[in-house]
């Protein structure tokens, strides 16, 4: 097969919102390509529509997003590369698949993100900028990264083989297909490594985040703006939070009553999670003074009652809070500031993991701090939402992985 004769690819499934209600007639340029193949391929595209419509309705935003792009890709290739129905594939045939995925011809990887379609004239026309691999450009990266350097992750190799595994069953039980040739691949698949390596949390030294904390205070003092941005910060590491923890959601709107006292007036704040679970989190004394602060630089009272269905981080411009995209831009903004303070005060070598940073670290050096400082196992665990503390235990803790190393340091070399 020769890779740089192939056609360039084009989408075929839109986001969320706009596959609940999608109607081909819409998406003349899919619509023309899907009635050009085999008869097969308008039936296999309707065969993944019904998948995907099945995942939108009962999954998250990025739950559906990460099963609609694997099930893209695998389309994609399956009509324009092996050109056979999915139905009679066996396992040497997802393995060529994999094989595609580990080397994709360089014209079919972007850099970075793109929409899959515009609205033009009323109709969804094709983004003619959007690929179906993508090579990211790292944050401390200056010049645009070489697509020959495009190898995909571990974690993305298995991510592909969960897809494909995922629209297999659907299609079984819908009798489409009477067989999963994707199970049986995975465990032949030459480029899944099985991974014993140690894990390093990825997380701030205590230095650094003193400097992103008194930066964003610094930012704070000299321009209002950045009061938003402080909030973001100190909630994001104090409560062990995740980004979308603290973001607008379809399904859920944080707001500003979710934060409660009980009878004997300690805080809580009310948390919606991973797997569309409630938890409350400790809210320390400490924290408090922020969340003051915050409230009154909206001209709020300096605590919220049980009435205040105002957003937990309003928008910049418009009504209600704010969404992943733009926490994380404000988050990332506060990093770079800190950085800059921190490579001229310390050194840039003290101070580069400020550059690789993103916001999940705030979560994991939260945690990993409170452990540190001797908190029980069990409350950070149930803070953090983990069903099991040997979840937090393996992430954070590692006590097994620290007996290990304080053993290695006895041996001798004669």
């Amino acid at each position: 097969m020769v890779t740089s004769t192939l056609p360039k690819p084009i989408p075929l499934f839109p986001t969320q919102d706009g596959i609940k209600g999608l109607a081909l007639d819409d998406y003349p340029e899919v619509k023309t390509f899907l009635e050009a193949g085999p008869s097969w391929r308008m039936q296999h595209w309707l065969w993944a529509l019904d998948f995907l419509k099945y995942i939108a309705r009962s999954k998250s935003e990025h739950t559906y997003s990460r099963f609609r792009n694997e099930t893209e890709r695998f389309l994609i290739w399956s009509f324009v590369v092996k050109q056979k129905p999915i139905d009679n594939y066996r396992k040497a045939d997802i393995l060529d698949y994999a094989d595609f995925c580990w080397q994709p011809p360089i014209s079919w990887i972007s850099i970075g993100s793109n929409d899959r379609f515009l609205l033009v004239d009323g109709y969804y026309k094709i983004n003619q900028d959007w690929l179906p691999f993508r090579l990211k450009r790292h944050k401390n990266e200056e010049q645009t990264p070489d697509k020959k350097r495009y190898r995909p992750s571990q974690e993305t190799m298995a991510a592909m083989f969960t897809g494909i595994n995922a629209l297999y069953r659907h299609l079984m039980n819908e009798e489409y297909c009477y067989g999963n040739p994707s199970q049986v691949a995975r465990q032949d698949c030459p480029h899944l490594i099985k991974d014993a390596q140690v894990k390093e949390i990825r997380r701030l030294t205590g230095d650094q985040w003193s400097y992103v904390i008194k930066t964003a205070e610094n930012l704070a003092a000299k321009d209002r703006k950045y009061e938003r941005s402080l909030f973001v910060i100190a909630t994001l590491k104090t409560l062990f939070l995740r980004i979308s923890e603290l973001s607008e959601r379809k399904t859920w709107i944080p707001e500003m009553s979710h934060f409660w006292q009980d009878h004997d007036e300690n805080w809580w704040l009310k948390i919606y999670g991973k797997g569309r679970k409630v938890r409350d989190v400790t809210v320390p004394t400490e924290y408090m003074q922020y969340l003051k602060r915050y409230r009154l630089y909206r001209g709020q009272p300096a605590l919220p009652s049980a009435a205040d269905n105002s957003p937990l981080v309003e928008k910049l411009r418009g009504q209600g809070g704010m969404g992943t995209r733009h926490l994380t831009r404000l988050v990332q903004d506060i990093f770079d500031h800190a950085y800059t303070a921190m490579a001229r005060e310390l050194g840039a070598e003290k101070a580069k993991k400020l550059k690789e940073a993103s916001t999940h670290w705030l979560r994991h050096t939260g945690a990993s701090m409170e452990i540190e400082r001797g908190r029980e196992l069990k409350d950070v665990s149930e803070d953090l939402g983990h069903a099991s503390m040997a979840t937090t235990d393996t992430i954070y803790v590692q006590s097994e992985t620290k007996k290990r190393a304080e053993s290695g340091k006895n041996r001798t070399v004669d």
